[in-house]
């Protein structure tokens, strides 16, 4: 039967959903009790209610997303490229992959439109299969063709990185940060001492010490005592564990896969003796790179542009650049990547196309932007929530919020309620705050708020995930 005749009263097609496969046709349908998938017959690995015309309506779950992909292999995800950079549109509500993907129509990057921490997982209280079906079901939603990837983010247990190969991930970063070294409280004698005391010592100096480290582009780099010390004490255990990441991961997963590391989220920024350190340990131990996070100078905080010297972040990113280039090319990876718009020029200029770029909070502060201007209400509870529990919730995040600056809410009228999305405390208070808010009944009011405002939404997400690729230089204005 045709497809339009089995949806049923009420409901709505998504048009460009509309796909026929093997003689079955398919598609999202949207109604009063939200979005199924409708086909018009019966398929293996499909569950759903049976329809009187023979079609069945499925609900939107991981085992249909994954049947889905079986009959349409295209929506299954897949590993980079070699040579194409790579941006991380992040989802916390299971909403947002609509925009994301209408915001890439005319860029020329490889997108990761399945996207989420562990962190922000446990906070939200979902999980890799979900993250990866609602990606899967919103491409569907927008007759998105192309390629994706799946990024299982901030990995730290190998429970945690098994659960996303079950999945199908194939990306997977390696944060190893329990396991790095604060030496910023350290004096050079101590430094020394921890140096001396690790078991490798002696094979360190004799790898590093009186010798000339050729990076093309940038010259010679040479390790002092001091230096090495800082870079094995500092990163030592934390390349080790890296090395039994990729190994488990190695073991788990059959055929390539993408593997990050990051070292982001550190006291220090990661210097270029640091990052050789780091890179040229890994290839001892057999590692094959796909991109590596640094921790870079100046103020990478969440949600919000950077803030630092851009001449000294040019210069850093440069020599990150090189390096990597001199290891075989892997890509630097920007974390805490959302609305850094004044370094975005430097990564279009400064890494010829090989970057990562990781947003995640921006999209569900566009989501609250939506709302604060069709439910001023909720959004006043939303604030209030996400103020109420800042200082719990900030605890994992390097932050310099100072609430005493935030606007006074009391004061705003409901129109004006949107300039908090554009001030940095108030935008970080509510970025940390969504865990929280997710997680009490407010989440399902804003979920369902923003169901009703789909169309709205969708282009408020377009519009500013599109200012990233725009800035990064792989999307051209409109």
């Amino acid at each position: 039967m045709a497809l339009e005749k089995l949806i049923p009263p009420g409901d709505d097609l998504y048009p460009r959903s509309r796909q026929r496969v093997d003689g079955v046709e398919l598609g999202l349908i949207r109604g009063r009790s939200g979005k199924h998938l409708l086909l018009s017959s019966s398929v293996e690995g499909f569950t759903g209610r049976r329809l009187s015309g023979g079609g069945i309506l499925c609900p939107l779950t991981w085992e249909n997303a994954l049947a889905l992909t079986k009959l349409l292999p295209r929506l299954a995800p897949r590993c980079a490229p070699e040579s194409a950079p790579v941006f991380g549109f992040g989802d916390r509500l299971g909403l947002a992959t609509p925009g994301h993907v209408l915001a890439l129509e005319g860029a020329e990057v490889f997108p990761m439109l399945a996207q989420q921490s562990v962190r922000e997982n446990a906070r939200t209280g979902r999980s890799f299969a979900d993250v990866l079906a609602r990606a899967i079901f919103g491409i569907l939603q927008v007759g998105y063709r192309g390629a994706f990837g799946a990024d299982a983010d901030h990995l730290k247990s190998i429970e945690d990185a098994a659960e996303a190969v079950r999945t199908g991930y194939t990306f997977y970063t390696c944060d190893p940060s329990d396991h790095v070294v604060n030496t910023s409280g350290l004096s050079a004698e101590e430094l020394a001492d921890r140096f001396r005391g690790m078991p490798d010592s002696v094979q360190l100096r004799a790898r590093y010490l009186g010798k000339e480290h050729l990076v093309p582009g940038l010259g010679a780099l040479r390790f002092t005592e001091d230096s090495l010390a800082e870079a094995a004490v500092k990163y030592g255990n934390a390349v080790r564990y890296a090395g039994k990441f990729y190994n488990w991961l190695s073991s788990l997963r059959s055929g390539h896969f993408d593997f990050e590391l990051s070292v982001d989220e550190t006291a220090k920024s990661t210097s270029l003796c640091e990052h050789y350190f780091i890179v040229s340990e890994l290839q001892e131990l057999g590692v094959r790179l796909s991109s590596l996070a640094p921790r870079f100078p100046g103020a990478m905080e969440k949600g919000v542009d950077w803030r630092g010297d851009l001449d000294s972040f040019r210069d850093e990113l440069a020599g990150h650049a090189a390096i990597a280039e001199s290891f075989g090319g892997y890509r630097i990876g920007l974390h805490s990547g959302s609305d850094k718009f004044s370094l975005y020029p430097l990564f279009a200029e400064g890494i010829a196309g090989n970057w990562h770029v990781k947003t995640a909070g921006t999209s569900y502060l566009v989501a609250l932007e939506v709302l604060a201007r069709v439910a001023p209400g909720l959004f006043r509870k939303v604030l209030q929530r996400s103020v109420s529990q800042f200082e719990q919730e900030r605890s994992t995040y390097h932050l310099s919020v100072d609430l005493n600056r935030m606007p006074d809410i009391h004061r705003l009228s409901d129109e004006e309620l949107a300039v908090l999305l554009t001030q940095d405390e108030s935008r970080q208070v509510l970025h940390v705050g969504f865990g929280e808010v997710l997680r009490s009944p407010l989440g399902a009011e804003l979920l369902g708020l923003l169901g009703e405002s789909e169309h709205f939404h969708n282009e408020a997400l377009r519009r500013h995930l599109a200012r990233h690729l725009q800035g990064l230089g792989v999307k051209g204005r409109a």
